[in-house]
């Protein structure tokens, strides 16, 4: 499992050159892509097979098999970490299930490269992938994914990166703080830090073109803990009936006291009453 540049070429390790060199055959997510990497790093021209999100459980098997019969596999994706949103998950667990090795060779991922310029916590984040293209499933994952309080790290398409932040400015909360990664180590690479307030401005007036590749960071806004006891005794009864994120949900309607806050109460009244 051999990660590749996301950008900037120079950014490939010595052992990715090194076992690429070696391997007998690639999977690649594009193989054109990987032509163009494998061309780029003067690595000679080698076997290629496709490896993608429709034929991924076939060429699962076709791997296996290779490795049986004794050859060295490498498994890369367009760019990146392979697995990170992208194809790779049948193919590994082929691999395992057929008792072979697997063997991370790491390296550039987006979302830990923009993770460690943010400024955010690194303490606790979650890393979410794509959010659901619809808006009204989209606001539901948000609202989910908000109840804790975590740095939450997501890709996003250009086309859909105004209304997603829009999304975030009124599902996690307008003083959120937010981190734009557009084109991570691309000669065209930008990061804008600010309140989820600003964010989608930013993208509708250019500063930041909705052109390349995205990441975004949210973090929670800064809250306190106001609840008086009725608000508390509110909670209680809701949990009887309803999970921590639902009860939260209903009596930060009610109420107007922020979810997280809510959400964290609920956690610690489910685990005393165990």
């Amino acid at each position: 499992m051999v990660a590749t540049p996301i950008g900037n070429l120079a950014d490939v390790t010595y052992r990715a050159v090194d076992v690429m060199r070696k391997a007998d055959v690639i999977a690649a997510e594009d193989t054109r892509v990987t032509g163009r990497l494998l061309a780029a790093l003067d690595i000679e021209e080698k076997p290629l097979i496709a490896c993608h999100d429709h034929n991924e459980e076939v060429v699962a098997r076709e791997i296996v098999d290779r490795l049986r019969g004794g050859q060295q596999v490498v498994l890369v994706s367009d760019a990146g970490t392979p697995l990170i949103s992208d194809p790779g998950y049948r193919v590994v667990n082929a691999v395992i299930e057929a008792q072979l090795g697997v063997i991370p060779v790491p390296g550039p991922s987006a979302a830990m490269a923009a993770l460690s310029v943010s400024g955010m916590s690194t303490d606790s984040f979650l890393f979410c992938g794509f959010l659901p293209s619809k808006k009204t499933a989209r606001r539901t994952r948000l609202s989910e994914l908000s109840s804790g309080v975590t740095t939450l790290v997501l890709y996003e398409a250009p086309h859909r990166v105004s209304e997603t932040l829009r999304d975030i400015a009124e599902v996690v909360g307008a003083t959120a703080r937010v981190v734009i990664c557009r084109e991570m180590t691309k000669r065209y690479e930008q990061i804008w830090r600010g309140d989820a307030s600003d964010a989608a401005r930013v993208i509708e007036t250019g500063v930041v073109p909705d052109r390349g590749e995205f990441v975004l960071l949210v973090s929670s806004p800064e809250v306190t803990n106001d609840l008086s006891a009725s608000d508390q005794r509110l909670l209680e009864v809701l949990l009887s009936e309803l999970s921590p994120s639902s009860a939260a949900r209903v009596t930060s309607e009610v109420t107007g006291i922020d979810r997280r806050i809510l959400y964290e109460l609920a956690m610690v009244i489910k685990e005393a009453k165990r």
